[in-house]
C-alpha cells in the first residue's frame, strides 16, 4: 500500500487535463461534418479544427450520460487486454501517444477511455511511461512499473511490453482456471440450497395444512422436515441476516488481519484437491512472476520485492519476503528457497540448475509452464468428477424432501 501512494506521489500531476468535446462543421468542400474530440478547451478545439481546414459551427463539452456515467470497474482482464493492444502498436512502429489515441478511441468503458487519455496526456506533457502509468497505482503496480521502467533503461521498450502482454495473458488464463474450479461447485450447490429453503419456507406449511386432516401419525421422516419447515419459517430471516453477516465478516477479517487471512490461507492449502490446485498456482506465478522480471533486468532482490504479491497466498507471500532476505546478505536462490520450506524439491533443484548455468528465467519459465499444466489438468479432474458428486447432492437434497412430503400420502394408500 505505501508503495502504491508513493508512486501515486511522485507522478506529476496534469494541471490541464484533456475534456471531450462534440463539435461539428464544414470542410472546405461545404460537406457537413461531426465528430468527438479531446482538448483543453474549446478554443483550442476550434483552431485545430481552422488548421485542419473545418469551420467549426459549434463546440461543446460532451454531456455527460445520466446514467452509468463512471462506466464498469477496470479488470485486471482490461489491463491484458490492453497490455497486448500497446504491445502490438509499439512492435508496429506507431508512436507511443499516437497508440494511446488509437487504443483510447476504442474504448467503450468511459473509466478506461478516461484513464488511456489522462495517461497520454501525462506523456505528451513530457513524462515516460512507466511515470504515466504511475499515475494509476490500483490498474498499475509495483511490478508492472518496474518492468516498464527497465525497458524504458534499455531501449527495449517494445520487446518488454511484449513480455508483460504475455505475462498477464498467462496470469488472467490461469486464474480464470481456478476460478473455474471453484466457480461451478459452488453455484450449483447454493441452487440447492436456496430451492430446498423454498421448498421448506413455502411449499411444506401447504403440505403440513392437508396433513392435519389425516388425523393420523405422520412419519417419522416427514414429522423431521415439518420441524425444519416451522424453524425456517419462523427464524429464516436471523439466518439470512447471519449467513451474510458471517460471510461480511469473514472477507473484511481477513482484509484487516495478516494473520487471520494467513490462517485461512493456510487452511485452504490443506483442503485436498482444491489445496493442491492452489499450490500449484501459487508457484507458478512465483516461478513466472520472477523470470519475467529477472529476464527485464530487475535486480534479483528487488525483483523478490515485487514478485511476492503476485503469488496469490500470504503464506507463499512471507515465503518470498524471507527468500528476499536471505538473497540481500548473500544466499543463493535456490538455498533460500530450501530454507523456507514451501517450494517442492524440483522447483528448488531448476533454479539450481537456473543459477548455476546462469539461465534462471529460462528455468524459472519451465517451471512455471509445467505447474500451470498441472492446474490445468486438477480443474479438469476436479469438474470430472464433482459433477456426478454435485448430481448425487441435489437429488439426495431436494428428492429427500420431495419423498418425505409424499410419504404420509403412500403410507394412507397402503392402509386403504
Amino acid at each position: 500500500m505505501s508503495a502504491t501512494r508513493a508512486a501515486a506521489k511522485a507522478a506529476p500531476r496534469n494541471p490541464n487535463p484533456l475534456q471531450p468535446f462534440v463539435w461539428s462543421g464544414t470542410d472546405k468542400r461545404g460537406t457537413r461534418m461531426k465528430g468527438e474530440t479531446l482538448a483543453k478547451n474549446a478554443n483550442l478545439l476550434k483552431a485545430e479544427l481552422r488548421k485542419q481546414g473545418i469551420t467549426p459551427t459549434v463546440v461543446k463539452p460532451k454531456a455527460k450520460p445520466l446514467f452509468g456515467a463512471a462506466g464498469k470497474t477496470i479488470t485486471a482482464r482490461d489491463i491484458a487486454v490492453f497490455s497486448r493492444q500497446i504491445a502490438t502498436m509499439m512492435q508496429s512502429g506507431v508512436p507511443l501517444v499516437g497508440s494511446f489515441e488509437i487504443i483510447g478511441g476504442g474504448q467503450k468503458n468511459p473509466r478506461m477511455k478516461n484513464m488511456l487519455d489522462d495517461i497520454r496526456a501525462s506523456i505528451e506533457g513530457g513524462s515516460t511511461l512507466h511515470e504515466a502509468l504511475g499515475r494509476h497505482p490500483m490498474q498499475f503496480d509495483s511490478l508492472y512499473l518496474n518492468l516498464v521502467k527497465a525497458g524504458e533503461g534499455a531501449g527495449v521498450l517494445d520487446t518488454v511490453l511484449d513480455t508483460i502482454a504475455n505475462y498477464k495473458e498467462a496470469t488472467e488464463a490461469l486464474k480464470g482456471k481456478i476460478k473455474k474450479a471453484l466457480f461451478y461447485p459452488t453455484i450449483v450447490i447454493a441452487v440447492a440450497i436456496l430451492v430446498s429453503a423454498i421448498l421448506l419456507i413455502f411449499v411444506i406449511p401447504q403440505f403440513k395444512e392437508v396433513f392435519k386432516n389425516f388425523g393420523a401419525e405422520l412419519p417419522s421422516f416427514t414429522q423431521m422436515l415439518v420441524n425444519a419447515s416451522e424453524f425456517m419459517v419462523s427464524w429464516w430471516p436471523a439466518m439470512l441476516l447471519v449467513t451474510v453477516g458471517t460471510i461480511i465478516g469473514l472477507v473484511q477479517a481477513k482484509k484487516r488481519s495478516k494473520s487471520f487471512a494467513r490462517l485461512l490461507d493456510r487452511l485452504i492449502l490443506k483442503v485436498p484437491v482444491i489445496g493442491e490446485i492452489m499450490k500449484n498456482s501459487a508457484i507458478a506465478r512465483f516461478a513466472r512472476t520472477l523470470a519475467i522480471t529477472f529476464k527485464a533486468g530487475v535486480p534479483l532482490v528487488e525483483a523478490l520485492d515485487t514478485v511476492a504479491g503476485a503469488t496469490g497466498n500470504i503464506v507463499y507471500e512471507q515465503a518470498v519476503h524471507r527468500i528476499k532476505d536471505d538473497v540481500s546478505v548473500g544466499y543463493q536462490l535456490n538455498t533460500a528457497m530450501r530454507q523456507v520450506d514451501v517450494f517442492p524439491h524440483m522447483v528448488i533443484q531448476m533454479a539450481a540448475i537456473g543459477e548455476e548455468a546462469g539461465a534462471l528465467d529460462t528455468m524459472l519459465l519451465k517451471v512455471a509452464e509445467f505447474y500451470e499444466q498441472e492446474v490445468n489438468n486438477a480443474v479438469d479432474a476436479l469438474s470430472s468428477m464433482l459433477e456426478p458428486m454435485i448430481m448425487v447432492f441435489i437429488g439426495t437434497v431436494v428428492g429427500g424432501i420431495v419423498v418425505g412430503m409424499y410419504l404420509p400420502i403412500f403410507k394412507l394408500g397402503m392402509a386403504i
